[in-house]
């Protein structure tokens, strides 16, 4: 099977995310704020415990999610992983 193009990949962010949070606490955040079609287009993926990675295009909602979210904030967003861990 052939790879897709640089250009027809999915472009995603890193949010280091901070707080006393579990893995489904954030996912549930995500959920209850932009809904079950917020969540797929936003194709959240954990790198590690608080890095997450999603979609580009939906940065600005999964932000307001966990801004509204009681225990989980972000505090930093990268287009790279190394630049996050700085």
């Amino acid at each position: 099977m052939k790879s897709l193009k640089p250009s027809m990949r999915e472009k995603k962010r890193y949010l280091l995310l901070k707080g006393s949070f579990t893995k489904s606490d954030a996912e549930n955040a995500i959920k209850e704020y932009v809904g079950i079609l917020g969540y797929a287009k936003a194709s959240p993926m954990w790198v590690s415990k608080n890095i997450l990675a999603i979609n580009r295009k939906e940065i600005n909602n999964i932000r307001a999610s966990f801004a509204l979210a009681k225990n989980i904030s972000v505090a930093k967003v990268s287009g790279t992983i190394k630049k996050l861990r700085k």
